[in-house]
Protein backbone atom coordinates (compact mmCIF):
# COMPACT_ATOMS: atom_id res chain seq x y z
CA UNK A 1 0.00 0.00 0.00
CA UNK A 2 2.16 2.74 -1.52
CA UNK A 3 1.66 6.10 -0.53
CA UNK A 4 3.49 9.33 -1.44
CA UNK A 5 5.71 8.89 2.39
CA UNK A 6 6.79 5.79 1.55
CA UNK A 7 10.49 6.69 1.69
CA UNK A 8 13.23 9.02 2.71
CA UNK A 9 15.50 9.72 5.55
CA UNK A 10 14.10 8.54 9.30
CA UNK A 11 12.68 11.24 11.13
CA UNK A 12 13.90 9.99 14.43
CA UNK A 13 11.19 9.97 17.09
CA UNK A 14 11.00 9.03 20.88
CA UNK A 15 9.22 5.80 19.91
CA UNK A 16 8.23 4.28 23.04
CA UNK A 17 9.23 0.63 22.18
CA UNK A 18 10.89 -1.91 23.16
CA UNK A 19 13.56 -4.15 21.27
CA UNK A 20 13.69 -7.79 20.49
CA UNK A 21 11.13 -10.65 18.82
CA UNK A 22 8.35 -10.70 20.30
CA UNK A 23 7.54 -13.72 22.79
CA UNK A 24 4.23 -15.77 22.16
CA UNK A 25 1.32 -14.61 22.63
CA UNK A 26 -1.18 -16.62 24.68
CA UNK A 27 -3.52 -19.36 22.87
CA UNK A 28 -6.70 -16.76 22.04
CA UNK A 29 -10.14 -18.70 22.84
CA UNK A 30 -11.63 -20.17 20.48
CA UNK A 31 -26.50 0.14 7.75
CA UNK A 32 -27.95 1.23 5.78
CA UNK A 33 -29.29 -0.09 1.73
CA UNK A 34 -26.21 0.87 -0.37
CA UNK A 35 -26.42 1.65 -3.86
CA UNK A 36 -23.35 -1.00 -5.55
CA UNK A 37 -21.49 -0.12 -8.32
CA UNK A 38 -20.40 -2.61 -10.55
CA UNK A 39 -17.03 -2.40 -12.23
CA UNK A 40 -16.64 -1.51 -15.44
CA UNK A 41 -15.61 -4.04 -18.13
CA UNK A 42 -13.05 -1.95 -20.48
CA UNK A 43 -10.26 0.65 -20.05
CA UNK A 44 -9.63 4.20 -18.96
CA UNK A 45 -9.40 6.54 -21.66
CA UNK A 46 -5.36 7.32 -20.08
CA UNK A 47 -4.33 3.83 -20.90
CA UNK A 48 -1.35 2.22 -22.99
CA UNK A 49 -1.99 3.08 -26.71
CA UNK A 50 -1.63 0.17 -29.37
CA UNK A 51 1.10 0.92 -32.62
CA UNK A 52 -1.72 3.29 -34.01
CA UNK A 53 -1.63 5.81 -31.50
CA UNK A 54 -5.21 4.06 -29.98
CA UNK A 55 -5.89 3.72 -26.40
CA UNK A 56 -5.47 0.20 -26.22
CA UNK A 57 -8.07 -1.20 -22.64
CA UNK A 58 -5.79 -2.88 -19.81
CA UNK A 59 -6.74 -6.16 -18.98
CA UNK A 60 -9.92 -6.76 -16.64
CA UNK A 61 -8.18 -10.42 -15.52
CA UNK A 62 -4.34 -11.19 -15.07
CA UNK A 63 -4.04 -14.68 -14.69
CA UNK A 64 -1.43 -16.21 -11.85
CA UNK A 65 0.05 -19.51 -11.58
CA UNK A 66 -2.49 -22.61 -10.59
CA UNK A 67 -2.13 -23.26 -7.16
CA UNK A 68 0.08 -19.74 -6.72
CA UNK A 69 -2.71 -18.45 -3.82
CA UNK A 70 -2.12 -14.24 -3.86
CA UNK A 71 -2.23 -12.57 -1.07
CA UNK A 72 -0.05 -8.99 -0.96
CA UNK A 73 -0.12 -6.75 -4.02
CA UNK A 74 1.77 -3.66 -4.81
CA UNK A 75 2.67 -1.05 -7.33
CA UNK A 76 6.20 0.99 -8.03
CA UNK A 77 5.84 4.88 -8.08
CA UNK A 78 5.68 5.52 -12.22
CA UNK A 79 5.04 2.18 -14.82
CA UNK A 80 2.51 -0.67 -15.23
CA UNK A 81 4.12 -2.88 -13.14
CA UNK A 82 2.75 -4.78 -9.92
CA UNK A 83 3.81 -7.28 -7.78
CA UNK A 84 2.23 -10.09 -6.07
CA UNK A 85 3.34 -12.53 -3.30
CA UNK A 86 2.37 -16.20 -2.76
CA UNK A 87 0.57 -17.97 0.53
CA UNK A 88 2.12 -21.00 -0.86
CA UNK A 89 5.73 -20.50 -0.64
CA UNK A 90 6.34 -17.00 -0.58
CA UNK A 91 7.59 -16.25 -3.88
CA UNK A 92 7.06 -12.91 -5.41
CA UNK A 93 5.64 -12.62 -9.65
CA UNK A 94 6.29 -9.53 -11.62
CA UNK A 95 3.12 -8.36 -13.19
CA UNK A 96 2.76 -6.23 -16.59
CA UNK A 97 -0.81 -4.50 -16.23
CA UNK A 98 -0.76 -3.49 -19.43
CA UNK A 99 -0.73 -6.92 -21.30
CA UNK A 100 -0.76 -9.50 -18.19
CA UNK A 101 2.28 -10.58 -18.80
CA UNK A 102 4.48 -12.52 -16.13
CA UNK A 103 7.48 -13.50 -14.65
CA UNK A 104 9.41 -14.63 -11.53
CA UNK A 105 11.04 -11.74 -9.50
CA UNK A 106 11.80 -13.93 -6.03
CA UNK A 107 12.07 -16.77 -5.23
CA UNK A 108 9.97 -17.73 -2.01
CA UNK A 109 11.86 -18.99 1.26
CA UNK A 110 9.11 -21.49 1.28
CA UNK A 111 7.27 -19.99 3.58
CA UNK A 112 4.00 -17.17 2.81
CA UNK A 113 4.49 -13.69 1.73
CA UNK A 114 1.66 -11.38 2.84
CA UNK A 115 1.27 -7.91 2.56
CA UNK A 116 3.79 -6.08 0.13
CA UNK A 117 4.64 -2.44 -0.39
CA UNK A 118 7.26 -0.35 -2.10
CA UNK A 119 9.30 2.63 -1.76
CA UNK A 120 10.96 5.10 -4.48
CA UNK A 121 14.36 2.95 -4.05
CA UNK A 122 13.00 0.31 -5.91
CA UNK A 123 12.68 -2.55 -2.84
CA UNK A 124 9.87 -4.20 -1.90
CA UNK A 125 9.23 -4.42 2.21
CA UNK A 126 7.27 -8.02 2.29
CA UNK A 127 5.67 -9.69 5.58
CA UNK A 128 6.24 -13.06 6.24
CA UNK A 129 3.17 -14.20 7.92
CA UNK A 130 3.48 -16.78 10.34
CA UNK A 131 7.23 -17.37 9.82
CA UNK A 132 7.43 -13.60 11.73
CA UNK A 133 9.43 -12.64 9.63
CA UNK A 134 9.82 -9.35 7.11
CA UNK A 135 11.96 -9.50 3.95
CA UNK A 136 13.05 -7.06 1.56
CA UNK A 137 13.57 -7.66 -1.70
CA UNK A 138 14.83 -5.95 -4.91
CA UNK A 139 12.53 -5.12 -7.25
CA UNK A 140 15.50 -4.75 -10.38
CA UNK A 141 17.24 -7.68 -9.38
CA UNK A 142 15.15 -9.94 -7.19
CA UNK A 143 17.92 -10.26 -4.74
CA UNK A 144 16.80 -10.73 -0.63
CA UNK A 145 18.34 -7.40 0.83
CA UNK A 146 18.03 -8.03 4.38
CA UNK A 147 15.64 -10.44 6.27
CA UNK A 148 14.50 -9.37 10.11
CA UNK A 149 12.73 -11.57 12.60
CA UNK A 150 10.09 -9.63 14.31
CA UNK A 151 8.62 -12.13 16.07
CA UNK A 152 8.25 -15.79 17.74
CA UNK A 153 5.61 -18.47 18.30
CA UNK A 154 2.21 -18.27 17.06
CA UNK A 155 2.25 -15.36 14.90
CA UNK A 156 0.95 -13.84 11.50
CA UNK A 157 3.10 -11.15 10.23
CA UNK A 158 0.07 -9.43 7.86
CA UNK A 159 0.98 -6.40 5.99
CA UNK A 160 2.97 -3.64 6.19
CA UNK A 161 3.18 -0.02 4.90
CA UNK A 162 6.05 3.42 5.04
CA UNK A 163 5.59 6.29 7.22
CA UNK A 164 8.23 8.20 8.17
CA UNK A 165 11.16 6.00 7.14
CA UNK A 166 9.79 2.90 9.11
CA UNK A 167 8.39 0.02 7.47
CA UNK A 168 5.03 -0.93 10.55
CA UNK A 169 4.52 -4.06 10.17
CA UNK A 170 0.96 -5.87 11.67
CA UNK A 171 0.36 -8.94 13.50
CA UNK A 172 -2.63 -10.64 13.53
CA UNK A 173 -2.12 -12.61 16.53
CA UNK A 174 -0.19 -10.11 19.11
CA UNK A 175 -1.60 -6.54 19.85
CA UNK A 176 1.65 -5.32 18.45
CA UNK A 177 2.91 -3.09 15.50
CA UNK A 178 6.74 -4.14 14.21
CA UNK A 179 8.98 -1.30 12.97
CA UNK A 180 12.05 -1.48 10.68
CA UNK A 181 13.13 1.77 11.26
CA UNK A 182 15.17 3.25 7.86
CA UNK A 183 18.61 5.06 8.35
CA UNK A 184 19.96 7.81 6.09
CA UNK A 185 19.08 7.70 2.81
CA UNK A 186 17.32 4.70 3.37
CA UNK A 187 19.92 2.26 4.84
CA UNK A 188 18.67 -0.63 6.10
CA UNK A 189 19.05 -1.65 9.89
CA UNK A 190 20.49 -4.15 11.45
CA UNK A 191 18.36 -6.58 13.34
CA UNK A 192 18.70 -4.54 16.89
CA UNK A 193 17.41 -1.95 15.64
CA UNK A 194 14.10 -3.44 15.46
CA UNK A 195 11.40 -1.87 17.46
CA UNK A 196 8.01 -3.30 18.33
CA UNK A 197 5.10 -0.63 19.46
CA UNK A 198 2.23 -2.33 21.97
CA UNK A 199 -0.91 -1.18 21.12
CA UNK A 200 -3.29 0.47 23.82
CA UNK A 201 -5.50 2.87 24.21
CA UNK A 202 -9.26 1.91 22.92
CA UNK A 203 -7.22 -1.25 20.42
CA UNK A 204 -9.58 -4.47 21.81
CA UNK A 205 -7.96 -7.81 21.06
CA UNK A 206 -9.94 -10.54 20.45
CA UNK A 207 -10.28 -14.28 18.97
CA UNK A 208 -9.38 -14.62 15.67
CA UNK A 209 -7.31 -12.10 13.30
CA UNK A 210 -6.62 -8.81 14.28
CA UNK A 211 -4.51 -6.30 13.16
CA UNK A 212 -4.39 -6.75 9.56
CA UNK A 213 -4.36 -3.83 6.98
CA UNK A 214 -2.32 -0.59 7.71
CA UNK A 215 -1.85 2.54 5.69
CA UNK A 216 -0.81 5.98 7.10
CA UNK A 217 -3.51 9.14 7.85
CA UNK A 218 -3.88 11.55 5.16
CA UNK A 219 -1.66 14.36 7.53
CA UNK A 220 0.93 11.71 7.68
CA UNK A 221 1.06 11.83 11.67
CA UNK A 222 -0.52 8.21 12.63
CA UNK A 223 -1.21 5.20 11.20
CA UNK A 224 -4.61 3.31 10.18
CA UNK A 225 -4.43 -0.53 11.41
CA UNK A 226 -8.18 -2.75 10.35
CA UNK A 227 -9.10 -5.04 12.64
CA UNK A 228 -10.58 -7.98 10.93
CA UNK A 229 -12.00 -9.44 13.51
CA UNK A 230 -13.76 -6.31 14.93
CA UNK A 231 -14.55 -5.19 10.99
CA UNK A 232 -13.38 -1.60 12.04
CA UNK A 233 -9.96 0.37 11.81
CA UNK A 234 -8.27 2.01 14.64
CA UNK A 235 -5.92 5.17 14.45
CA UNK A 236 -2.73 4.59 15.86
CA UNK A 237 0.06 7.09 17.16
CA UNK A 238 3.57 5.73 15.89
CA UNK A 239 5.28 7.75 18.80
CA UNK A 240 3.15 5.77 21.61
CA UNK A 241 0.78 3.29 20.16
CA UNK A 242 -2.14 5.01 21.86
CA UNK A 243 -5.18 3.56 19.71
CA UNK A 244 -8.50 5.34 18.89
CA UNK A 245 -11.27 3.91 16.97
CA UNK A 246 -11.88 5.81 13.75
CA UNK A 247 -15.56 7.09 13.57
CA UNK A 248 -16.90 5.26 10.36
CA UNK A 249 -19.98 4.93 8.66
CA UNK A 250 -21.68 1.39 8.30
CA UNK A 251 -21.09 -0.47 5.11
CA UNK A 252 -23.34 -2.91 4.42
CA UNK A 253 -22.92 -6.53 3.45
CA UNK A 254 -24.46 -9.59 2.02
CA UNK A 255 -23.29 -11.87 4.28
CA UNK A 256 -25.05 -12.43 7.29
CA UNK A 257 -24.24 -11.42 10.97
CA UNK A 258 -21.68 -9.72 9.52
CA UNK A 259 -19.61 -8.01 12.46
CA UNK A 260 -18.40 -4.43 12.67
CA UNK A 261 -19.21 -0.95 10.44
CA UNK A 262 -16.76 -2.28 7.99
CA UNK A 263 -17.11 -6.24 8.30
CA UNK A 264 -14.30 -8.32 7.01
CA UNK A 265 -11.78 -5.42 6.68
CA UNK A 266 -8.72 -6.79 5.50
CA UNK A 267 -6.09 -4.63 3.01
CA UNK A 268 -6.18 -0.70 3.22
CA UNK A 269 -4.61 1.40 0.52
CA UNK A 270 -4.95 5.42 1.03
CA UNK A 271 -4.69 7.79 -1.58
CA UNK A 272 -4.92 11.73 -0.67
CA UNK A 273 -8.31 11.31 1.74
CA UNK A 274 -9.57 8.71 -0.14
CA UNK A 275 -9.34 5.04 1.54
CA UNK A 276 -9.76 1.74 0.12
CA UNK A 277 -10.77 -0.99 2.53
CA UNK A 278 -10.87 -4.45 0.76
CA UNK A 279 -14.03 -6.83 2.69
CA UNK A 280 -12.30 -9.97 1.62
CA UNK A 281 -15.48 -12.31 2.19
CA UNK A 282 -17.94 -9.72 1.38
CA UNK A 283 -16.08 -9.45 -1.60
CA UNK A 284 -16.25 -5.64 -2.14
CA UNK A 285 -14.04 -2.62 -1.38
CA UNK A 286 -15.36 0.01 0.61
CA UNK A 287 -14.40 3.87 -0.86
CA UNK A 288 -14.06 5.87 2.07
CA UNK A 289 -13.36 9.60 2.39
CA UNK A 290 -11.21 11.12 5.55
CA UNK A 291 -10.93 13.63 7.21
CA UNK A 292 -6.94 14.92 7.22
CA UNK A 293 -6.15 13.70 10.79
CA UNK A 294 -8.19 9.91 9.82
CA UNK A 295 -10.30 10.17 12.71
CA UNK A 296 -13.36 10.06 11.03
CA UNK A 297 -14.72 8.88 7.50
CA UNK A 298 -17.78 9.04 5.31
CA UNK A 299 -18.99 6.77 2.56
CA UNK A 300 -18.36 7.71 -1.01
CA UNK A 301 -19.05 3.99 -2.99
CA UNK A 302 -18.50 0.71 -2.39
CA UNK A 303 -16.90 -1.26 -5.45
CA UNK A 304 -17.50 -5.03 -6.33
CA UNK A 305 -17.06 -7.30 -9.66
CA UNK A 306 -18.57 -10.41 -10.39
CA UNK A 307 -14.66 -11.72 -10.64
CA UNK A 308 -13.92 -11.16 -6.89
CA UNK A 309 -13.53 -14.30 -5.20
CA UNK A 310 -11.95 -13.50 -1.44
CA UNK A 311 -10.04 -10.41 -2.37
CA UNK A 312 -7.09 -9.54 -0.10
CA UNK A 313 -5.54 -6.45 -0.62
CA UNK A 314 -5.52 -3.71 -3.16
CA UNK A 315 -2.61 -1.39 -5.81
CA UNK A 316 -3.06 1.52 -7.87
CA UNK A 317 -2.07 2.02 -11.34
CA UNK A 318 -3.62 5.07 -12.80
CA UNK A 319 -7.67 5.24 -12.73
CA UNK A 320 -7.30 0.95 -11.70
CA UNK A 321 -7.86 -0.77 -8.72
CA UNK A 322 -5.89 -4.19 -8.56
CA UNK A 323 -6.83 -6.96 -6.48
CA UNK A 324 -5.55 -10.45 -5.93
CA UNK A 325 -8.49 -13.06 -5.00
CA UNK A 326 -7.09 -15.77 -2.30
CA UNK A 327 -10.04 -17.52 -2.89
CA UNK A 328 -10.25 -18.51 1.07
CA UNK A 329 -11.80 -21.65 1.40
CA UNK A 330 -13.74 -24.68 4.51
CA UNK A 331 -12.12 -26.96 3.13
CA UNK A 332 -9.05 -24.83 1.19
CA UNK A 333 -9.54 -25.20 -3.13
CA UNK A 334 -6.85 -28.26 -4.79
CA UNK A 335 -3.28 -26.96 -4.56
CA UNK A 336 -3.81 -26.72 -8.52
CA UNK A 337 -6.86 -24.14 -8.25
CA UNK A 338 -7.05 -21.22 -10.44
CA UNK A 339 -5.84 -17.52 -8.94
CA UNK A 340 -5.96 -14.17 -10.97
CA UNK A 341 -5.82 -10.24 -10.33
CA UNK A 342 -8.94 -8.12 -10.78
CA UNK A 343 -8.89 -4.71 -12.45
CA UNK A 344 -11.61 -2.24 -11.45
CA UNK A 345 -12.27 1.25 -12.36
CA UNK A 346 -11.82 3.19 -9.07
Amino acid sequence: MWSSRASGPCRRRNIGVRHGPVPPPPPSPGGRPLRRRRAARSGRDDGPRDGHGHHRALPDRIELPDGFQPEGIATGRHGPTAWVGSLADGDILQLDLRTGARELLSEGPGTPTLGLTADRRGRLFAAGGPSGEARVVSTRSGDVLATYELATGTTIVNDVTLLDGVAWFTDSFAAVLHGVPLGPGGRLPDQDEVVHLELRGEWRQVAGFNANGIASTPDGDALLVASTALGTIFRVDPETGEAEEVDLPDVATTVPDATGPVPFADGLLRRGRTLYVVQNTANQVAVLRLDDEGERARLKDVLTSEDFDAPTTAAIYRDSLYLPSARFRTPPLPPDAAYWVTRVDR
